[in-house]
């Protein structure tokens, strides 16, 4: 999920606590073996064996999400793009690769090459799906539906800084949320808020701190783009979507956001 994750419940009983805790983490890796882009042996890696794939119901939900987000975008949020991170190292310590490397790359992003019908996937040779373009909020929201079905305790669940709670804590009026950066607490009684920016990822460039959200378009990250935006909406989904979204519109981050009429927090 690329960063801490953590539950917070509120009940009287370790025993529940630790259930609901279990159920979240279990989630959680459940998520990470089936479509984290790093492994060898599981479904994205099968995709990019460049063969026809009939996919289960979850994962075509996944695949319409991000074909409706590429069009919403008018092409700015590709889950093609992911393979410009053979290039890019976002620890923080790493060098921008070179203009003709990136490149070489930049024909092989593009949705619209994929076929999709609903059912089967194909990814032509060389190219890559990725989805950690939204996989850590949907995520979330998995884990949190999954706890509220064991119990009616409040609970918040965060993965990496991406987060949603069922309803406010018990003798409390809300959940305080502290974002790396901002400069005071989010107050949340329920629902989800979810941050994009380069906190955590980023890359120095001739002085200049840039973010691992890459424009498909260029290979290189977006320009002029806020340090951060934070959204928050009623699902972890719907929030990072709109807040990645948001970054890809480089200066003009906040017009659109505006235009979304959605809570939001944006530091430049």
């Amino acid at each position: 999920m690329a960063g801490p994750c953590e539950v917070l419940i509120q009940c009287d009983r370790k025993e529940e606590a630790s259930r609901i805790a279990k159920i979240a983490a279990d989630e959680a890796w459940r998520l990470e073996i089936k479509y984290s882009r790093y492994r060898d042996d599981n479904l994205i890696h099968h995709f990019h064996q460049n063969k026809p794939v009939r996919v289960d119901e979850e994962t075509a939900r996944l695949l319409n999400f991000a074909d409706a987000a590429f069009e919403l975008s008018d092409g700015d949020f590709d889950i093609t793009s992911g393979i410009l991170r053979k290039l890019w190292n976002f620890s923080g310590t790493g060098d921008a690769p070179s203009r003709a490397a990136i490149k070489q790359l930049l024909p092989l992003i593009n949705w619209k090459k994929v076929f999709w019908d609903g059912q089967t996937i194909q990814v032509p040779p060389g190219m890559q799906v990725d989805f950690g373009g939204f996989g850590k909020e949907y995520a979330v929201d998995q884990a949190l539906a999954l706890c509220c079905e064991e119990s009616d305790a409040p609970i918040l669940v965060n993965f990496g800084g991406d987060l949603a709670a069922n309803r406010k804590p018990r003798s409390k009026a809300q959940w305080q949320i502290g974002i790396q950066g901002a400069p005071a607490n989010f107050a949340l009684e329920e629902g989800a808020i979810a941050t994009s920016g380069d906190a955590n990822r980023f890359v120095m460039y001739r002085g200049k701190r840039l973010s691992h959200i890459l424009n498909p378009r260029t290979g290189w990250p977006v320009s002029q783009a806020p340090s951060s935006v934070s959204v928050g909406m009623p699902k972890c989904l719907q929030a990072g979507l709109i807040s990645t979204l948001a970054i890809l519109q480089g200066k003009k981050a906040e017009e659109f956001l505006k235009t979304q009429e959605v809570t939001h927090w944006v530091q430049r």
